[in-house]
Order: C-alpha cells, then sequence, then structure tokens
C-alpha cells in the first residue's frame, strides 16, 4: 500500500478572528452541536483522553463525553482502571475530539478534578440497567481468562439484581477536565490551516491567539 499518496484537500470552510468568541466553551458548543445535527459521525461526543503514568509512559483511549459548562468537561469512568490510576498520580491530561468529516479538530488541555458523590450518583442512575450492572461486575484493566468468563457472571449479575436498585461501585465515577488551553483547527486548502489557541490567563480571562499551520 502507498500510504504517501494518499491524500486530500480540506475545503469545506475556514475559521476566522471574527468566528472566534471571547471563551473557548461558545466555540466547542457551536462545533458539537454541528457535529451532531449533521450526523456525519456516529459518535460525535467521543473524545480521546491522554494521561502519563508513574514512569512517564503516556496512554490514549475514546471516552464519551457526558456534560460540560464554562467549567469544563465532564466524563465517566472506573478509577481502578488504567487512566483512573494515572489522574490519582498525575492530573494533568489531554482529550481531543476529531470531527474530520468536517475538518475539524479540539484539543484540550487543563486538569482533571474528581466529581461529587452526587453528581457520580446522578450520572450512574441515569445509564440503562445493564449497563450499572456491566460497571458493577468489570474489573477495568486488569485480566479475565475468556469472553464466555465475563458473559457468565455478568448474566449471574443480571438475574441477582433483576428489580433492584444496582449499588454504585465506589470506584466507579466521574472526572471535571478544567481546561487552561484550548485549540480549535478547521482544516484549510493547501495545508493552511486555521488554528487558534485559547489559554487561560486568569479566573474566566481568556487569551486568544492565532497559530501557524
Amino acid at each position: 500500500m502507498d500510504l504517501q499518496s494518499i491524500r486530500r484537500d480540506y475545503n469545506i470552510g475556514h475559521l476566522t478572528e471574527s468566528d472566534v468568541p471571547n471563551t473557548p466553551f461558545q466555540l466547542f458548543e457551536s462545533w458539537l452541536n454541528n457535529a451532531v445535527e449533521c450526523g456525519l459521525n456516529s459518535d460525535p461526543t467521543a473524545m480521546t483522553v491522554a494521561t502519563v503514568d508513574s514512569q512517564g509512559h503516556p496512554s490514549q483511549r475514546i471516552v464519551l463525553l457526558k456534560g460540560f459548562d464554562e467549567s469544563g468537561l465532564r466524563f465517566f469512568t472506573n478509577k481502578q482502571s488504567h487512566k483512573g490510576k494515572d489522574i490519582a498520580l498525575n492530573p494533568k491530561v489531554s482529550c481531543h475530539f476529531a470531527w474530520l468529516a468536517l475538518d475539524r479538530q479540539v484539543h484540550f488541555r487543563g486538569n482533571a478534578e474528581p466529581l461529587s458523590e452526587q453528581e457520580n450518583d446522578e450520572y450512574f442512575y441515569s445509564r440503562p440497567f445493564e449497563s450499572q450492572v456491566a460497571a458493577l461486575i468489570s474489573n477495568q484493566s486488569q485480566p479475565i481468562g475468556s469472553r464466555d468468563e465475563l458473559v457468565r457472571y455478568y448474566q449471574e449479575q443480571l438475574e441477582q439484581y433483576q428489580g433492584k436498585q444496582v449499588p454504585r461501585p465506589q470506584h466507579w465515577g466521574g472526572y471535571r477536565i478544567v481546561p487552561s488551553e484550548v485549540e480549535f483547527w478547521q482544516g484549510g486548502e493547501h495545508r493552511l490551516h486555521d488554528r487558534f489557541i485559547y489559554r487561560l490567563e486568569s479566573a474566566d480571562n481568556w487569551s486568544v491567539q492565532r497559530l501557524q499551520p
């Protein structure tokens, strides 16, 4: 396969200074809504979250955005997972949205802070019963002998909790990524992409600057 010959131009649109509001969340909300409405991506809320372990090794994985406001981005996970252990040691993370069909990317950098027990409960009990049980039985990131073993245990717990409230595992919960930098990328013709980076200068005060492609 000749990978060097695989290329395309980026000519859907531009991002100009007049398109850039005072805070990154206004533009992010507009782009996210556009990605959802266009229906060009089966998972428009998917974001790649990057963490670093105690040895300095980075890891990335895709999770789903479950809410955001001016305070940050929210997602949920098993905190005994690889990512959870990394965040416990080093809360500095980055996350990346790739809406490639729209020639758009957004990159956040900041700190991950744990959500409250109330926020964890509210989201956990909004999930389908089957997903609650799956969260209860999975020791995320740990080895298991076979899929049959996993499914068998899952089915057993489904039967046990049928008609009952599933207890939320104490190690299952959410994080808020509080950003200090947010970069927006809009693909441009001839690789002359439009890039703008927001930097948090003080509380609620963002600077914004155009970057070279």
